[in-house]
């Protein structure tokens, strides 16, 4: 019993750690952004050369060092989206009045370069370890993929708790593509499914069948989505899904309402957005401003 209890107590500890310390990163000064992405750069290049070392080994440590690797390159994924390094070619919010195909369509632009990114790196990931015994890594990182791309579907869709508290304000403009509601159809589908792969990876993880090493890379995975699928039920349950990394928070400046901390964006010329005719207003004053200012320097 103590052989799969140490797995599952590493992974329960290694998501929720991991994850406070992106958000503790996130929450810092901007100054301090570019030492962020450096030295996650550089873990994120570490962990490469660790899944390349470990993807012909099936011992128990390589399993555990497989796994954390994943996620050390998944932290610089995320820490580069947060900081908002890598996002997508799309930094405003929705158009106001657009049908809801076309809304998808934004939201798609909003995270499109994260998003190949992710898909790039998962990629490397099976390059790195094709034909190899220790899949690890490689499942890990396409595991946790597959649960953010569920969660961000699912928070467009509609879900009870958007995480807005997690939103630092120079990302403020993404919660134009979040939708409040008590659930959505795509929810159930979502926690069921994710709840049979776990059972499948733990009941096969206990058959016999396979190395001690492959086992436990069975239950670091089982465990990571099962995080996964806790962290789906944190979206719709009435509690608040920050409980679990206030003390990450704590030094973040992000209390409040988040409506009342978005930071101007970049408008497109002749688009009516989310930000209301208030502030398309001001921009027309200011032009009207602008050119008078000109005709009378001209004279």
């Amino acid at each position: 019993m103590t052989d799969w209890l140490l797995p599952v107590l590493f992974a329960i500890f290694i998501w929720w750690f991991s994850t406070g310390v992106v958000i503790l990163l996130d929450g810092l000064p901007h100054r301090t952004f570019r030492w962020s992405l450096v030295i996650s750069s550089l873990l994120a290049v570490g962990a490469l050369l660790g899944l390349a070392r470990t993807a012909s080994q099936t011992n128990p440590a390589d399993a555990y060092c497989a796994f954390t690797c994943a996620l050390l390159l998944w932290g610089w994924h995320e820490l580069s989206f947060l900081t908002g390094w890598i996002t997508g070619p799309r930094k405003w919010g929705h158009t106001e009045g657009c049908s809801r195909w076309r809304h998808a369509l934004q939201a798609i632009q909003v995270i499109l370069w994260h998003e190949l990114w992710l898909l790039l790196s998962l990629s490397l990931l099976a390059a790195l370890t094709w034909n190899q015994p220790n899949q690890t890594g490689l499942w890990t990182f396409a595991g946790l993929w597959v649960m953010r791309a569920s969660a961000k579907i699912n928070l467009f869709l509609g879900v009870r708790n958007l995480g807005l508290e997690f939103l630092p304000p120079h990302l403020a403009y993404l919660r134009h593509y979040f939708r409040k509601a008590n659930m959505n159809g795509l929810f159930p589908v979502s926690v069921s499914l994710g709840t049979l792969v776990v059972a499948w990876l733990a009941y096969s993880a206990l058959q016999g069948d396979l190395s001690h090493g492959e086992a436990i890379g069975r239950i670091l995975l089982a465990t990571m989505l099962a995080m996964g699928v806790l962290e789906h039920w944190m979206l719709v349950l009435p509690i608040s899904p920050s409980a679990l990394w206030r003390w990450a928070l704590r030094h973040d400046d992000r209390s409040g309402n988040p409506a009342d901390r978005t930071t101007p964006s970049p408008q497109p010329v002749g688009t009516a957005t989310a930000t209301g005719p208030a502030e398309s207003g001001s921009a027309s004053l200011r032009m009207e401003h602008d050119e008078k200012l000109l005709h009378a320097r001209s004279a």
